[in-house]
């Protein structure tokens, strides 16, 4: 039987740690917002946040892509990726597909929305 999105997020879910919104925050290591641009508009970003779109990450976090990001490639066996959507399945579809890649990455419980409701900081 074929899988559903459903199905990959909860199975993602079940494979990645999760950290508090707090905790990612006061951890100074790097916070990746794998949501689209235009959602950043529309809800606020994280100070200090990576934005990395989820349908980008893998050209971003492969350090021998032409497209690799710096931030990002430079986490790799230096610290955790804390990563961050709206409300957190994209997140573990993306910390998992870190963890393939090497990283050791985590999901912000909640996303966002867990992020604005622990009263942490958003910029406009």
């Amino acid at each position: 039987m074929p899988s559903t999105m459903k199905d990959l997020v909860a199975e993602a879910r079940a494979n990645v740690a999760t950290v508090s919104p707090g905790d990612a925050r006061d951890s100074g290591e790097l916070i990746l917002d794998v949501r689209e641009p235009a959602e950043l508009g529309q809800s606020g970003a994280v100070p200090g946040a990576l934005l990395v779109p989820r349908g980008t990450l893998e050209m971003r976090a492969d350090a021998t892509a032409e497209t690799a990001e710096p931030r990002l490639t430079g986490q790799m066996g230096n610290g955790r990726v804390h990563v961050l959507c709206a409300a957190g399945g994209r997140a573990a579809m993306a910390a998992v597909t870190l963890r393939r890649m090497g990283y050791d990455a985590t999901v912000i419980e909640g996303g966002m929305a867990g992020w604005k409701k622990a009263g942490l900081p958003v910029e406009s």
